[in-house]
């Protein structure tokens, strides 16, 4: 999908009069799989896709016609057309798209998604079809909270009653140790690109709601106390961006060697080199320790502000997750 699945919801959630269209099935050559979403309104499309060209001007076309006569249908699109078809889709598959013009009723079913997400509850968003005349269908949708299903989204046949279910799986987790410029600037951008934000400084005055409104969680606390107190997990990524030298290596004794997707910390060639020797020297961390550790942090775009320097982040933190995605990780 190439708009997030939490991102969905979120619209959904906080929108009226809106089109869910889903792909729930797909044979063949197609431009995007079971699962792809995307939300219209009367005025087009919201946010996401589901594959954009031809595919997604008829799915737009019948979103149009179910936000006119309020019906949910399950339409086939065929994209197998000549080559000679200008216009046509020659993907040679086919998809089947439901698309939903109550799923504004459903609020309260996606709010639970969202509580899932965010507050790592796995679970399955479930949406009943119950198949009509001709193309309309039916839709019940309810969100049940459950083990981490890694099956993906995936439609069950059973006669007339079709069920298409989508795993909820808790959001990555992001743990920013340190909340000043940086730290706040990472935050931000953390809970735009979907992750689960944790915020840690041991200043109140900045490890606050106010200070970090975007953070789901924040602790205030000795940072590495406080770290070290957080569990492990395959899906933890852990930024140090404190406020100095001492600091960031208290926060890196406190995570080195621990299962992570990704430790980074920020700082200069110089005092990476010299914090290096120490933890080595010092028997803190194994030269295979030190090697998973991203420092300095973020890719090299040449960034200069904190603005900058968030991004470099950011862009590094996307391009670990997408390689565990591509690994099949979580």
């Amino acid at each position: 999908m190439t708009y997030s699945f939490p991102k969905l919801i979120e619209a959904l959630a906080a929108g009226q009069g809106l089109v869910w269209a889903t792909i729930v099935d797909a044979e063949g050559s197609t431009p995007q799989v079971p699962g792809a979403s995307a939300v219209f309104s009367a005025t087009g499309l919201v946010a996401g896709t589901v594959g954009g060209g031809l595919l997604e001007a008829r799915v737009a076309a019948a979103a149009g016609e179910a936000l006119g006569d309020g019906k949910a249908r399950l339409m086939t699109v065929r994209l197998d057309a000549e080559p000679a078809d200008l216009e046509g889709a020659i993907c040679g598959g086919a998809v089947r798209v439901l698309v939903d013009p109550g799923a504004g009723g459903d609020r309260a079913v996606f709010i639970k998604a969202l509580e899932g997400f965010r507050k790592r509850r796995p679970g399955r968003l479930v949406t009943e079809i119950l198949r009509g005349e001709n193309d309309f269908v039916s839709v019940e949708r309810r969100f049940l909270e459950a083990a981490a299903d890694e099956a993906g989204p995936r439609l069950v046949a059973g006669g007339k009653r079709l069920t298409f279910i989508e795993p909820v799986l808790p959001l990555p987790r992001l743990i920013i140790a340190g909340a000043g410029h940086v730290g706040r600037a990472v935050a931000r951008l953390g809970g735009l690109l979907d992750w689960s934000v944790t915020v840690i400084d041991d200043r109140p005055e900045f490890a606050s709601a106010i200070n970090v409104p975007e953070a789901d969680d924040i602790m205030v606390g000795g940072i590495g106390e406080t770290l070290r107190g957080i569990g492990d997990s395959p899906d933890n990524y852990f930024v140090i961006v404190t406020r100095g030298h001492e600091k960031d290596g208290e926060a890196l004794r406190a995570v080195v060697g621990r299962p992570a997707a990704y430790v980074g910390m920020i700082g200069s060639k110089r005092k990476v080199e010299l914090m290096r020797r120490e933890f080595l020297e010092s028997g803190w961390a194994t030269a295979e320790d030190w090697g998973r550790i991203r420092a300095p942090i973020g890719l090299a775009i040449g960034s200069r502000t904190v603005e900058e320097i968030a991004v470099s982040i950011a862009a590094e933190l996307v391009l670990v997750r997408s390689g565990r995605k591509e690994e099949g990780r979580p």
